[in-house]
């Protein structure tokens, strides 16, 4: 039948902290009980999500998940960013909530998505619903890399993004930056090179991360590659700008 309407219940370990997070990224409070079960209701336009606390719950533990398809992921992730920096002050890359960057999941059909992982630990994959539908149809659909080192950001993508395992993605792409990094396109290399410094961040080392993005500001680039790169450029800077707090203190 059309018109049916799944909404996911996730557990969490406050509805407090629960709150705060999803209306910084757009949601609004439906409904709300502390009694006798913690449960609030979120709405942003069509998503809703609900959650209910449990006590003693420990997120790193949490097998939560649930899929969310919508019309433009690039936007969705720009709108959640941006909330994020408004509460947080920065967009959250490592631990317990985090947000990971629109990127094609080689394990999901090269369908553009991201994850966010809220304060319950629960894993919220966000996907374009036009490549779920009709992945012919995307306007953004390309061919599968062929270089080297663009396979293995993609691998490292479904390692560090879709399975959460950083350390196991970092080897990846340390290992084929160092076989790959002389010969490699540049628009490969800055994919890479900006990815990794993601992951720096992840495992808590600013330092290196601003390393690898002195290494993409170093990289010449034809005005066509910086088209094709925007985005990866875009998030450089943000990522940059993030880092820059750290650095004064």
């Amino acid at each position: 039948m059309a018109d049916e309407v799944a909404v996911p219940q996730l557990p969490c370990r406050s509805i407090d902290e629960i709150t705060t997070f999803y209306e910084a990224l757009g949601f609004r409070t439906t409904y709300r009980q502390t009694r006798p079960n913690p449960y609030v209701a979120l709405r942003r336009e069509d998503l809703e999500m609900h959650f209910f606390a449990i006590e003693g719950f420990d997120p790193s533990d949490c097998y939560g998940a649930c899929a969310l398809y919508v019309p433009d992921t690039g936007a969705l992730h720009r709108a959640f960013a941006d909330g994020l920096r408004s509460v947080y002050g920065k967009v959250p890359v490592r631990g317990i909530p985090r947000l990971t960057t629109p990127r094609r999941r080689k394990n999901d059909g090269r369908r553009t998505g991201f994850t966010m992982i809220d304060p319950g630990g629960n894993w919220i994959r966000v996907f374009n619903a036009v490549e779920k539908s009709a992945p012919e149809a995307a306007p953004e659909a390309a061919p599968a890399p062929t270089g080297r080192l663009a396979v293995a950001l993609e691998n490292a993508v479904v390692l560090g993004d879709s399975k959460g395992d950083t350390a196991q993605a970092v080897k990846v792409l340390d290992a084929n930056l160092a076989r790959e990094e002389a010969t490699a396109l540049p628009v490969d290399l800055v994919e890479a090179l900006v990815y990794r410094a993601e992951l720096a961040l992840r495992q808590a080392e600013p330092e290196r991360a601003r390393a690898l993005l002195a290494r993409v500001r170093a990289i010449p680039l034809e005005e066509g590659e910086r088209r094709r790169l925007a985005d990866s450029l875009t998030l450089a800077e943000e990522l940059a700008g993030d880092l820059a707090p750290e650095a004064r203190g």
